[in-house]
């Protein structure tokens, strides 16, 4: 699975395929992490959450009422690396 392609998760299933494969990244290739740690990773996930409405401004897009699958694997792809 391409970890950078978050449209591609449209289902529950495609997210439980998607964290499975984050969980593989982040054991075989903790180097490309900035958050390899539960603790961090939970912080930047917050942070990120809380400054969203930029990042979707900056990809022209709108964010929904109602996250989709899609959005949720872009917060938790974000979390790997935001700092």
């Amino acid at each position: 699975m391409d970890l950078d392609d978050t449209n591609a998760v449209r289902t529950r299933n495609d997210l439980a395929t998607y964290v499975q494969a984050l969980a593989e990244e982040s054991a075989a290739r903790p180097d490309d992490w900035e958050n390899v740690d539960l603790p961090r990773y939970l912080e930047a996930m917050s942070s990120w959450i809380g400054s969203m409405d930029g990042w979707a401004r900056n990809q022209g897009r709108e964010l929904p009422e109602q996250p989709t699958w899609s959005l949720v694997a872009d917060i938790l792809r974000a979390a790997c690396v935001y700092e």
